[in-house]
């Protein structure tokens, strides 16, 4: 509203009183809008002149765009084993499969396999008649060999008996990849980020292209032995009273129309202080709160996550909130970032003593970390949280103070909930650490093939993880792993587990 000066003259006392009251009420506004609009513009600007890794590609690939060949034969895998469980083909049904031989170029170790008596049970000497000789390729990176497997033939001319040495079983039974290039191919695409065509090029100037479709069988295969892996993990995951939860988007491919849509990768891990170091993926196509409902089924502990609404349902039927006290900083940070803010910096520095507390407890054992919260970190917090109820009395509605404020404020409860137990980390910063892998991993891809491709991804990626988290080198545990998996009891399953497995057992 533009007012003429002239025109003030011939208003009243109550008029002016009413103008301006409207005038302060608009000039209010203006300024919320004015803060907010910089706030924004100053992000903004952080994000267009961020570093090339945060920006995004639009060169980026799919890596997962050969996922139809490792669905396939995931599946095909799966219907094996049922047949098998259920009623066992004989071995004249069974289709051999047929195979180029190996490159005569490429070296090659010989792995004799031969009885450990040349006696025949009637006790006569068995003679030598021959042999049978499998080759299996293997990878050390940049350099191909093949592994010559020969079992002799032993016979008893009395009694007319053959005998050989078994080879171990297999993970992809009468597969021509040993468990060391199976692990190379899972390491390079889940944790090194490589898409199959990539590898296949790669694979190609060592001496050998090996065509991406083969490679996507054995990913395919190699991901429904490893699922139970998988799942044992998350059976003991779920027997700590502390979780973390986050989630990152990922397009999903959607079938029948080449569109993609958003899905998500939902990361789960013990809390910071728990005993356990590990972290399992799950792969969901929404962001639903349904798909956390479903993974922690009747799971009643203290969930520590942001402020997603889809944990409310979660937090309503007895799961215990702990907040991110990470994430009530971060609001006061960019509005440092943005315009300076007295205020903002004022919460930073209370912020950051908490911290400092934090840093020091953080080796101690819960007791001795709690009574430490209680004596050094509860005074602070409380002083906090008074300071703040006082700041958002002045602060106009809708300002990028006021959210920043009401953030905390809204959530005050459960953001300070660690103060009065010792097992309670003070953010999610844990579980982000642990999701950031995935989130750097889209630099090189830009969707997941199918829903079964996200899924066996987030699974072979909670193996990978885990192994790092617990000091393992990722190649070394899956190719250990691939090899004992064949033949190792189902009810010791644990054993292979990243966090108890050991270097040495190889």
């Amino acid at each position: 509203m533009v007012v003429q000066p002239q025109s003030l003259e011939h208003l009243s006392a109550e008029q002016l009183r009413e103008m301006t009251a409207r005038l302060m009420t608009q000039l209010r506004h203006q300024g919320a809008l004015l803060e907010k609009l910089t706030h924004e513009n100053a992000l903004l600007k952080r994000m267009k002149f961020a570093a090339q890794s945060e920006r995004f590609n639009p060169e980026q690939k799919s890596l997962l765009q050969d996922e139809i060949e490792a669905d396939l034969a995931a599946v095909a895998s799966e219907i094996d084993g049922l047949q098998q469980e259920s009623a066992a083909v004989s071995p004249q049904e069974k289709k051999q499969p047929k195979r180029l031989p190996l490159p005569a170029n490429l070296p090659r170790r010989e792995i004799r396999h031969e009885p450990e008596s040349s006696t025949c049970r009637c006790g006569c000497q068995m003679k030598r008649i021959g042999e049978d000789v499998a080759e299996k390729l293997d990878y050390v990176p940049g350099v191909f060999s093949v592994e010559r497997h020969i079992r002799g033939k032993w016979a008893c001319a009395k009694c007319e008996t053959i005998v050989q040495a078994p080879v171990a079983a297999h993970v992809i039974d009468k597969g021509i990849p040993t468990t060391g290039l199976l692990a190379q191919v899972l390491v390079a695409k889940y944790a090194d980020h490589l898409p199959l065509y990539r590898q296949e090029e790669i694979f190609g100037r060592a001496g050998l292209a090996i065509p991406r479709s083969t490679l996507a069988q054995w990913v395919g295969i190699c991901g429904v032995r490893l699922q139970p892996l998988v799942d044992a993990l998350k059976a003991q995951m779920l027997q700590h009273r502390v979780l973390h939860a986050d989630e990152t988007p990922v397009q999903m491919l959607k079938p029948g129309n080449g569109k993609t849509h958003r899905a998500y990768l939902w990361a789960y891990a013990p809390g910071a202080f728990e005993g356990m170091k590990s972290v399992v993926y799950d792969f969901c196509e929404s962001r639903a709160g349904e798909h956390a409902r479903a993974f922690l089924g009747e799971w009643r502990g203290s969930l520590t996550c942001d402020d997603f609404s889809g944990y409310k349902a979660l937090i309503a039927s007895g799961v215990t909130e702990v907040g991110c006290l990470a994430h009530a900083r971060r609001k006061f940070f960019d509005l440092h970032a943005a315009n300076q803010s007295q205020i903002a910096e004022f919460a930073l520095q209370q912020f950051a003593k908490v911290y400092d507390i934090e840093r020091e407890a953080k080796e101690i054992s819960a007791d001795e970390r709690k009574a430490m919260r209680q004596r050094h970190t509860q005074p602070v917090l409380d002083a906090l949280h008074q300071w703040m109820l006082l700041q958002r009395q002045k602060v106009p509605e809708g300002s990028a103070t006021a959210k920043a404020l009401d953030y905390s404020l809204r959530r005050w409860v459960a953001l300070t909930r660690f103060a009065d137990d010792g097992q309670l980390p003070v953010d999610n910063n844990w579980i982000e650490n642990q999701i950031r892998p995935i989130a750097l991993g889209r630099s090189n891809w830009l969707f997941a093939g199918s829903l079964r491709a996200g899924q066996r991804a987030a699974a072979v990626m909670s193996l990978i993880q885990s192994a790092r988290m617990n000091g393992h080198d990722p190649y070394a545990y899956l190719k250990d792993v691939l090899t004992r998996l064949p033949t190792h009891k189902a009810s010791q399953i644990e054993e292979l587990l990243p966090h108890r497995w050991q270097p040495d057992a190889i």
